[in-house]
């Protein structure tokens, strides 16, 4: 479980293809504080560490076929920036919304809008999975917590302050720039429940 509240970013220094696996090792300064089978979000997407150097400040994850079917980490590179937070405490505060760290899909990115210190990023997801977005509601991009700004059919906008674009890898992004949704898991059950209620109509 997190919280969407990214705590430092990674860059990716090793990828490793292993039939339909892929390894990805990442350096940043929390490595020195990781053991082995710990649950980290890496743009969203929860995965377990499986080596650690704290030396190095490096520690090495594994990506299964799914999940890079389903997410944007099957087109990082050696070099890419990566947003990393680890699993919530549960005595801690919850300073962003309920993130699982499952990826329910992809999207564009269509515009980045610098908007008078601020930054306006819309995106576009295809609809047909069955995920919505609702103005003022909660949504994670890159593993980051954010509120809904606009919401149509097959897009939604966020705005970012400063402290957000410098600290995320939200920096990098531009048009055509690939990022994981997961979409608010209240959301998605009322949506469930309804769809249910409708089909037995």
């Amino acid at each position: 479980m997190f919280t969407g509240i990214v705590e430092a970013l990674g860059k990716v220094v090793n990828i490793e293809k292993d039939k339909g696996n892929v390894h990805i090792t990442i350096e940043t300064p929390i490595a020195k504080e990781l053991k082995v089978d710990q649950s980290i979000a890496h743009d969203g997407v929860c995965l377990t560490t499986v080596i650690v150097n704290k030396d190095k400040r490096q520690y090495t994850v594994t990506a299964v076929q799914e999940t890079l079917d389903r997410s944007n980490l099957g087109f990082l590179k050696i070099g890419d920036e990566i947003n990393l937070e680890r699993c919530m405490k549960m005595d801690g505060r919850l300073d962003g919304h309920i993130v699982q760290g499952h990826v329910d899909q992809t999207a564009k990115c269509l515009t980045v809008e610098e908007t008078n210190g601020s930054w306006k990023y819309t995106f576009e997801y295809d609809p047909a999975i069955g995920n919505i977005t609702v103005e003022k509601g909660s949504i994670s991009v890159n593993g980051v917590s954010l509120t809904i700004v606009d919401s149509g059919k097959n897009f939604f906008s966020v705005a970012i302050i400063p402290f957000t674009y410098d600290n995320t890898n939200f920096h990098n992004f531009k048009t055509g720039t690939t990022v994981n949704l997961e979409f608010d898991v209240l959301g998605k059950y009322v949506s469930k429940l309804l769809q249910i209620y409708l089909d037995k109509k």
